[in-house]
């Protein structure tokens, strides 16, 4: 038995979730991954899988192998980049992670430049709202948009994007534009349930923090479709400055309660911080930083008073 390929044959397993969904991933008969996996059982005498007609999921040993199986390999990755040059030569894939608008607005313009700069280097772009973990699911790069939380993760610092309260021209002549959180008791407001809670807002920080009830008369769960509505006259909406850089400067949004924003939240690059640094992510994190830093200075003077 081949140890190292049944480790990566059980990692696929686990990623994707089913034995059947492995095996397309990894062009595999599906007999053969079964196979593999239960010889590595009974070579561990011990069950790694709990297996059901709707699901798999890890047993406790099978957890805790899993675990050990992603770190040998990755270490082995490591030697292997050595040997191969990557440390002498930028060169390879990098798998780069940013929440959705973001990434679709500022990460793709850049990187389609580093492409360009670096054409020994691939990158694999994910671009999802949810946080995703950069161990677990071999990520190299990660876009984080707020405070980060302590851990062994390295950051580097690319600007800051405000939250913003926005409202149509149509919306804010029929209604009036408020002149202090407490005003908008009277306005009808659209959620985004990934950024706010529907029923109320918070302004300002620390002790001067202030939290305002508010009517949401549709909720979201993508930020496009709270700006579109917010556009079309709906109510107003509070996302975060990048995402409404475009439709302020076209005027079809104007920024309300601007003196009464929250503190403006960290944009930063973070990664594993593995050393020695691959090249490959040396030559990104020295190419991306200062571009972001461009583009998140340039979204933000953008966003002036616009009523």
């Amino acid at each position: 038995m081949d140890r190292l390929e049944s480790m990566s044959i059980l990692l696929a397993v686990v990623d994707a979730g089913s034995l059947s969904a492995a095996a397309r991933r990894l062009a595999m008969p599906l007999p053969t991954v079964s196979r593999k996996v239960a010889e590595l059982e009974a070579h561990l005498n011990t069950r790694l899988l709990h297996r059901t007609t709707r699901q798999l999921s890890l047993t406790e040993a099978g957890a805790s192998y899993v675990a050990s199986c992603r770190r040998i390999l990755e270490e082995i990755g490591e030697a292997e980049r050595i040997v191969t040059g990557e440390y002498a030569t930028p060169k390879g894939e990098l798998v780069v992670t940013a929440p959705v608008l973001f990434g679709r607005l500022h990460i793709l313009p850049v990187v389609a430049e580093f492409l360009a700069a670096y054409p020994q280097i691939d990158v694999r772009l994910v671009f999802t709202d949810r946080v995703v973990h950069l161990m677990d699911e071999q990520i190299d790069v990660a876009v984080r948009i707020g405070e980060l939380p302590d851990s062994s993760m390295m950051a580097t610092g690319v600007g800051a994007v405000r939250r913003v309260v926005c409202g149509s021209p149509a919306y804010l002549a029929a209604h009036g534009v408020p002149a202090r959180p407490q005003d908008l008791a009277a306005h009808d407001c659209i959620s985004f349930e990934v950024l706010e809670s529907k029923r109320a807002w918070v302004f300002g920080s620390g002790k001067a923090e202030l939290s305002v009830p508010v009517r949401s008369r549709v909720a979201v769960n993508m930020s496009e479709a709270a700006i579109a509505a917010a556009i079309l006259g709906v109510g107003l909406v509070r996302v975060l400055s990048y995402q409404v850089a475009d439709a302020v400067r076209e005027r079809k949004l104007g920024v309300v309660l601007e003196a009464f924003e929250s503190a403006p939240l960290p944009v930063s690059l973070v990664h594993k911080g593995q050393a020695p640094l691959p090249l490959k992510l040396r030559a990104f994190l020295d190419f991306v930083a200062p571009r972001l830093r461009q583009r998140t200075a340039q979204a933000l003077t953008t966003l002036t008073a616009s009523v």
